[in-house]
């Protein structure tokens, strides 16, 4: 049984990737999210090429199991909506600019006094304060405000990009793991809270051993490539055929390596007989072990390494990543059945209960696709509901 939130009520306002992914999370839990997009639809549709189905892969990511309804916040009608929406609602979760969430009236104070129980979010770039509170922020900005692209890349090359948006998808998982423990607490006392994620502070987290490693010793760490500046070896070598990401965390595993390497001499040399020395000369350690994983080709190296159980895998593009067999038994790209889009697999939450992961209960919406229903819940006549339509307060 993966319907862990089956009853709770979701109002999304979110767009991009943050918020959104928080509340894709609440609906592969069993919630009910109905997202409320603006008259244009989610800004993250027009993010491609590539289009599937006419939908960008990126809003295809973080927007199953919701249904869509287009609303003009800037009418009093919208509003009105979204205030019959909240009402029935156990969770809102919210993305806005500062301050525009206070111009619409739609602010945690103003919720909270309408609706006292009710669990709100607030998904924010730099946090609710400070000198850049007002400040827009999207993940590569954090990326670089945080550090994280100063210790990723190579020295010769200079900072890069976290290939995948891990600030606003950690983001997003740091608000639905808020609103968890808020609905634990709500059932004891019956009360609401404000739920705060700010992508910095996630950015932050993700580099926590790095900035006390600085706190530690005040060295300030530059691009590590594939490495890691605290342990060695640990990081990519090149083989015949490509590279192979090697993990020898630990004087054991070190000895296993230079065994299935043919260089035993290494176990003993004071220079690499420990971790801290290692670190201290790999510079000289790395250059003699990629001589000798030069003479392996990938595939046979990784395989020569897991017979002498050290810990090591093949560095792999996405067309590898989506036929790999073992990714294929993890359950993690599923098959769904999608109406617009042949042979549709999404990406499913990394999460089992009892061997079972939640399942896709509908695909990605579009825009608007769920207007008409959902105002029809909320006690809209059919005549009312095109009256609305027709003066673009609403759309499908």
């Amino acid at each position: 049984m993966t319907d862990h939130l089956g009853g709770l009520r979701v109002v999304d306002l979110t767009q991009n990737l943050a918020g959104p992914y928080c509340t894709q999370i609440l609906g592969d839990l069993g919630a009910e999210v109905v997202k409320i997009e603006p008259p244009q639809g989610d800004a993250a549709r027009a993010w491609g090429p590539p289009f599937w189905g006419g939908e960008s892969p990126l809003f295809l990511s973080a927007n199953r199991n919701k249904r869509s309804i287009r609303l003009d916040l800037k009418s009093d009608r919208g509003r009105e909506i979204v205030w019959k929406l909240i009402d029935g609602a156990d969770v809102f979760v919210q993305s806005l600019r500062a301050g525009v969430v206070e111009e619409l009236g739609l602010d945690y104070e103003s919720v909270k006094a309408r609706r006292p129980e009710i669990i709100y979010v607030s998904v924010t770039a730099y946090g609710p304060s400070g000198p850049l509170k007002d400040l827009p922020g999207y993940d590569p900005l954090m990326q670089a405000y945080s550090g994280i692209m100063s210790v990723t890349g190579h020295a010769e090359t200079g900072p890069a990009r976290v290939g995948g948006s891990v600030v606003d998808f950690g983001t997003g998982m740091w608000g639905a793991l808020g609103v968890l423990a808020a609905l634990r607490r709500r059932s004891e006392t019956g009360e609401g809270c404000h739920v705060t994620t700010a992508l910095l502070d996630t950015a932050l987290g993700w580099i926590s051993y790095h900035l006390m490693g600085h706190l530690a010793d005040g060295r300030v760490p530059g691009p590590m490539g594939s490495g890691f500046r605290m342990i060695a070896p640990y990081g990519a070598f090149p083989t015949r055929d490509g590279q192979l990401m090697i993990a020898a965390g630990s004087d054991a595993l070190f000895g296993r390596l230079c065994a299935a390497l043919e260089l035993p001499e290494l176990v003993d040399d004071p220079r690499y007989d420990s971790n801290p020395v290692r670190v201290a000369n790999q510079d000289e350690l790395l250059a003699v072990l990629a001589a000798a994983t030069r003479r392996h080709t990938t595939q046979g190296l990784w395989k020569l390494l897991g017979e002498h159980a050290v810990p090591a895998a093949p560095i792999q593009d996405m067309a590898a990543v989506t036929k790999d067999l073992q990714v294929e038994a993890s359950g993690m790209l599923p098959r769904v059945d999608h109406p617009q889009i042949p042979d549709y697999r999404d990406v499913a939450i990394p999460l089992r209960w009892d061997g079972e992961r939640p399942r896709t209960r509908s695909v990605p919406p579009r825009a608007g696709e769920h207007t008409r229903e959902v105002m029809a819940e909320l006690g809209y006549g059919p005549g009312e509901i095109e009256k609305l339509l027709g003066e673009g307060v609403v759309g499908t």
